[in-house]
């Protein structure tokens, strides 16, 4: 389906109505301009900054989160936001790991006293 974009291009190239040609091919004038749109500036360096934050995910062992691969980015010079890099991280599925939680093991008696009377 995506091979009949250029020919709705040659018809706009050549001032003719794209409407029409959009209908005679049977795709939306939305689907058209959609195919034309480039990716924002915002979107392309996402997706740079993706790149390296999982570079630096993978070289802490996945067990960096957002605000230490932060602290790296800005180690090397790229200048972003902690919430950019933890939003970016979450779209990629990649989370740090946290220490487990402590679990107390012993119980204390809740009369020491008495024990030793007997």
């Amino acid at each position: 389906m995506s091979d009949v974009y250029p020919f709705i291009e040659a018809e706009k190239a050549e001032e003719r109505s794209v409407n029409r040609a959009c209908a005679l091919l049977e795709v939306s004038r939305a689907a058209d301009y959609e195919w034309h749109q480039q990716p924002s500036r915002l979107a392309q360096e996402d997706r740079e900054l993706a790149e390296k934050a999982r570079a630096i995910f993978e070289r802490s062992r996945q067990t960096y989160g957002a605000p230490r691969v932060h602290r790296e980015l800005r180690r090397q010079d790229v200048r972003c936001s902690r919430k950019r890099v933890a939003r970016i991280m979450r779209g990629q599925g990649l989370a740090g790991r946290y220490p487990k939680r402590w679990k107390k093991t012993t119980i204390p008696d809740p009369d020491p006293i008495r024990r030793l009377r007997t």
